[in-house]
């Protein structure tokens, strides 16, 4: 949890918000769908460039959601040069039929798990990283949207090194953590494609994290297929971004990829890695396709 961040449910964040993914498995339309550049909001604090973040409950149709303001926040990108996608490093799932649900178990040795109940998709992630609940929604929105309305969202994420990067630029005594990377999955109901949520979904990301106001320092690569360990096969597309201003200590360029595919409902969900470009300790694109290569589906707990 970061701090301006409370766990859902909490009761003590005064700022309320509507439930967007009210029904279970995200199996109502997507109200989110956003073009592959997303307009470039007007005016606004200078320091708002860097998008809030919200954490949702689903146990209520009005839940509690706290912002988390942050440059940095969620990996994945085509920027680096990385092995042949195609997966070799995941073992066969568990259940030989890869949508017959059941208990989830890695399919990597030594990692661990990470399960969306709700919308029937799991994949696996490296030992080091946190998981969220399963309730546990983040998005981002327009910095200067007052209704908070999510340009791109996640559901059950797991996040890697929630204290990445710590900072108090407006001086307001309260110090935000930025994390470095995120995964997480949800549905999209209401798209018309698989090519043009990976496409929608990776821009979003990165143009909501890393560059507002400015679309124009958002690339986004082309959209492929791309078939899992498990036999999954989806659209794949990155997006990244360049040359964003370093205003605040935890600013930073961004990447983004998105996996969209039908889960075992038929109905459109997708995939996303989402975190920071040209820093340090950018988690590699070999590990990107890794995690990639082990998204499976089976049926959800919910319909």
């Amino acid at each position: 949890m970061w701090p301006g961040e409370r766990s859902p449910g909490d009761g003590t964040d005064p700022q309320q918000h509507a439930n967007p993914y009210r029904q279970p498995g995200y199996q109502q339309p997507n109200p989110y769908t956003v073009p592959a550049q997303p307009p470039a909001p007007q005016g606004g604090d200078p320091r708002d460039r860097r998008t809030r973040t919200l954490a949702i409950a689903l146990a209520a149709a009005v839940v509690v959601a706290a912002t988390v303001t942050g440059a940095v926040l969620l990996g994945g990108g085509d920027d680096e040069a990385g092995p042949d996608p195609t997966p070799t490093s995941a073992s066969p799932a568990t259940s030989a039929d890869p949508r017959g649900g059941g208990e989830q178990k890695p399919t990597v040795a030594g990692w661990k798990v990470v399960v969306n109940p709700g919308l029937g998709v799991a994949f696996d992630v490296p030992a080091d990283w946190a998981l969220e609940s399963p309730d546990w929604v983040s998005y981002v929105a327009a910095n200067d949207d007052p209704e908070d309305k999510p340009l791109v969202a996640m559901k059950a994420p797991a996040v890697l090194k929630k204290q990445w990067c710590s900072s108090d630029d407006d001086k307001d005594g309260r110090t935000e953590d930025t994390a470095l990377a995120s995964a997480g999955s949800r549905g999209n109901n209401g798209a018309k494609s698989t090519e043009e949520i990976a496409r929608a979904d990776s821009a979003a990301w990165v143009y909501g994290l890393y560059t507002q106001p400015d679309k124009k320092k958002v690339s986004t690569g082309p959209v492929t297929s791309f078939t899992t360990a498990s036999g999954l096969t989806g659209s794949v597309a990155t997006s990244q971004s360049s040359g964003v201003v370093r205003r605040d200590k935890c600013d930073s360029d961004g990447k983004a990829t998105t996996f969209a595919f039908t889960n075992s409902a038929g109905d459109f969900a997708s995939w996303s890695f989402v975190g920071a470009k040209g820093v340090t300790d950018e988690v590699p694109q070999a590990t990107v396709e890794k995690v990639l290569s082990t998204v499976r589906v089976f049926t959800p707990t919910d319909s």
